[in-house]
């Protein structure tokens, strides 16, 4: 296997073919090909919160594991896409203590959401690119689609007044409902009150 070919997030969306599923979409950094992974709500969520930049009171899994790590010098170096089966992606952790660099598997989805906490780059091999990548339309850079469900509640949002959306965001992220806080985030931004 020759080099790796970085990728990046494009963003989630919900799946119509798998209900409760949504699909990470990665696409390599210098090239066109997106590769779509199949991933659980909770993994979903993992992501989506980090990418909205929303903050919930108490640390999630990926954040607790994030922290455990930094408190004993472990980096995460990189993750590496290492293995597609049956349509299943496999990945390995790269860690590096100080000394040793240490190599561990794991899902892809739960690698995704580690490597947007640990800010480190995500590659896979030319081999599952060509196997997996496909090129797809591209509607923005970075998105991250909402469900078709959660759609009707953005009418109700644009009627409320500034400061009602702020207090309506704490609120939400304090009950942890991150679908609802995400929608408001959503809005805030398109209302550019973000501070």
């Amino acid at each position: 296997m020759e080099g790796k070919v970085r990728l990046r997030i494009l963003g989630l969306t919900y799946s119509q073919a798998q209900t409760g599923s949504y699909a990470l979409v990665l696409a390599e950094e210098t090239g066109e090909r997106r590769i779509p992974i199949m991933i659980g709500a909770f993994e979903a969520q993992a992501i989506a919160l980090h990418l909205e930049e929303l903050h919930p009171p108490r640390p999630l899994t990926h954040d607790l594991f994030r922290s455990f790590a930094k408190s004993y010098s472990i980096e995460l170096k990189e993750v590496f896409i290492n293995k597609l089966e049956e349509g299943i992606f496999f990945s390995e952790l790269i860690f590096f203590n100080g000394e040793d660099i240490v190599t561990i598997d794991s899902r892809t989805s739960d690698a995704v959401a580690l490597a947007l906490r640990f800010k480190c780059p995500i590659y896979t091999s030319p081999e599952i690119l060509d196997k997996a990548g496909i090129i797809m339309e591209e509607k923005s850079k970075d998105i991250v689609d909402l469900p078709e469900e959660s759609l009707s509640n953005i009418g109700e949002l644009s009627d409320k007044k500034d400061k009602d959306l702020q207090v309506m965001l704490s609120e939400a992220i304090e009950s942890e409902d991150y679908e609802k806080a995400s929608q408001i985030r959503d809005e805030i931004k398109r209302r550019g009150l973000e501070r």
